[in-house]
């Protein structure tokens, strides 16, 4: 089934596009949900002006956005979860914990469907994108360590001071001790 698209559509075109697509995508969701009509003589007519007009709606959106977009950028989310010892979670991080975690810092609110990404399931550092619109997609940092781990790190400095002051006192009375009896 060839289509003409109306709007932007994720991972398949641009409005204004002609596509060939699967008679069911067609027919039970890209038509229904209005971002495509058929690719009729008629249709086919009008694409340059759906092509400009889809441009100028572009480009107002990606104004309106940037400033959101680079708010979102250098953003680090961090998480606490259980883990086995091989690093295993055991649940998962998801699109919507991550999005949740956006929206509590930006004020903004990030949907779901905007997180690309797949759900996290090992320790360590990751990247997921937000896309705010087919041209603005911020990557955002996302750190997942063991509970109660963080904390640890913290402490973990002053700890390690205070351990090679002590190895530094045994090996200065090491010599002292072995005092060999005749």
């Amino acid at each position: 089934m060839k289509v003409m698209l109306v709007k932007d559509v994720y991972k398949l075109g641009r409005a204004g596009d002609i596509k060939k697509v699967a008679d069911g995508y067609g027919r039970n969701f890209l038509i229904p949900q209005g971002f495509a009509v058929l690719a009729t003589a008629g249709a086919l007519k009008q694409a340059e002006r759906v092509r400009k007009q889809a441009e100028i709606r572009r480009t107002e959106q990606n104004s309106e956005l940037k400033g959101l977009a680079d708010q979102i950028q250098g953003i680090t989310v961090t998480f606490a979860a259980k883990a086995g010892e091989t690093g295993k979670l055991y649940g998962s991080i998801t699109t919507q914990d991550v999005a949740t975690a956006i929206s509590e810092q930006t004020r903004f609110e990030v949907k779901k469907q905007q997180v690309d990404m797949q759900p996290i399931r090992n320790l360590g550092e990751f990247t997921a994108y937000v896309r705010l619109t087919m041209d603005l997609v911020p990557e955002v940092k996302i750190i997942v360590h063991r509970e109660g781990e963080a904390q640890e790190a913290a402490v973990e400095e002053p700890a390690e001071v205070k351990a090679s002051a002590v190895d530094a006192k045994p090996e200065a009375e090491a010599p002292a001790e072995p005092a060999p009896e005749a």
